[in-house]
């Protein structure tokens, strides 16, 4: 079957867990295996494991690779050291999103990209493409789509510091002088797992602190085996795409998809932190320049319904409070951390205020809701 899903490495663990699977991106993946609100609530509180194994990963190396990624990414790559990471976006021409990824300095010269599983076939089509274009003018620049043969695992939560170090080792103490536990936000290290090597970073997608291991997909199966086994005692358990909807919609991170399409830019998505308009030429760079100069006419805004309601949903109308139609929902959702309905929706940009009330339209009634200031949950 052409349309055939995609399995993981971790499929048949997902199953004898219970997980109940489900289509996304061209994949089978775990919605869920108790419940959405017990494994978010997990994450919160303790310990949950993800499989993201769906997610692409390529390699960018060689002389001119630094200057290559600069040209089209939206961050500095400059900035950034061996074992160190960034978020990045990809654009088009006209300033619109072909994918959010994480990029990682491996080496000087050496760099690995985490894109979307939704947008693997097309990133490493544009990625290509450009390398292309530009390799005459920069250099040496080797590509290589590891997605077929590496594999990731994300564990998020608070208890997770305290017992990751017992689950690998360190490959060679003169090079890599620090424990996992030590890694701070953006860093990567490279560990073992029974003589194997792995990476092992800091990014995180639900506002926890936590790992990503990347991996053989040999390998990954024991290492969600070990990692369950010696997280038990600090009450990890596994999570699914429910789960990560909740969590990254409470932390207003963006979906792809969602929050950003080909059709939006990352100013109007509110990641102009993450785009570099003063340092070197990218892709869509003039773009951005121009819409930021001309101001924004649609904003991303953050909601919490004010009353009972049934659950947000993406493509829901926002209207004023006044009743005018001003947008609509991108991500929405009930929120386990705080018992109500939460979201995140694109607005007329006069309407984007924190503190404006405005309604939601859910099954053809209005509800009230309030702009909040992200990310909607807050530790306390």
């Amino acid at each position: 079957m052409a349309n055939q899903l995609k399995r993981t490495a971790l499929f048949d663990r997902h199953v004898e867990l219970g997980g109940r699977m489900v289509p996304f991106g061209g994949w089978e993946m775990p919605v869920q295996y108790s419940s959405i609100k017990d494994e978010h609530l997990a994450v919160r509180q303790h310990a949950g494991v993800f499989d993201i194994c769906h997610m692409g990963e390529f390699l960018v190396e060689g002389p001119s690779a630094r200057n290559f990624l600069n040209s089209i990414l939206s961050n500095d790559v400059q900035k950034l050291n061996p074992g160190q990471g960034q978020y990045t976006l990809m654009c088009q021409k006209n300033g619109g999103v072909i994918d959010d990824l994480y990029l990682y300095c491996l080496q000087h010269d050496s760099f690995l990209l985490i894109v979307n599983a939704s947008r693997l076939e097309e990133d490493w089509q544009w990625v290509s493409n450009q390398k292309e274009k530009l390799t005459s003018n920069m250099g040496r620049i080797d590509l290589d789509n590891k997605s077929d043969s590496l594999g990731a695992i994300a564990i998020q939560g608070p208890s997770v510091r305290s017992w990751i170090d017992d689950c690998f080792s360190i490959e060679d103490p003169r090079v890599t002088e620090q424990d996992i536990s030590k890694l701070q936000k953006n860093q990567i290290g490279t560990y073992l797992f029974d003589s194997k090597k792995v990476w092992i970073g800091v990014t995180g997608y639900t506002g926890e602190d936590g790992f990503e291991i990347i991996a053989p997909n040999e390998i990954i199966p024991e290492i969600w085996d070990s990692l369950l086994a010696k997280g038990h005692i600090g009450c990890l358990q596994p999570a699914g795409l429910g789960a990560r909807d909740t969590l990254r919609t409470e932390m207003c991170y963006p979906l792809y998809g969602h929050e950003l399409t080909t059709e939006t830019t990352p100013l109007e998505a509110g990641l102009g932190y993450f785009v570099d308009l003063n340092g070197d030429d990218f892709i869509g760079k003039q773009a951005l320049i121009d819409q930021k100069s001309k101001g924004l006419t649609k904003k991303l805004i953050a909601f919490r319904m004010t009353g009972r309601s049934a659950p947000p949903r993406p493509e829901y109308k926002v209207l004023s409070s006044e009743g005018k139609d001003i947008g609509t929902v991108s991500s929405g959702t009930s929120s386990p951390s705080l018992s109500a309905g939460i979201g995140m929706a694109f607005v007329d940009a006069e309407h984007a205020k924190i503190g404006n009330l405005i309604e939601i339209e859910i099954r053809g009634r209005s509800f009230p809701a309030e702009i909040v200031k992200k990310p909607i949950y807050r530790k306390h």
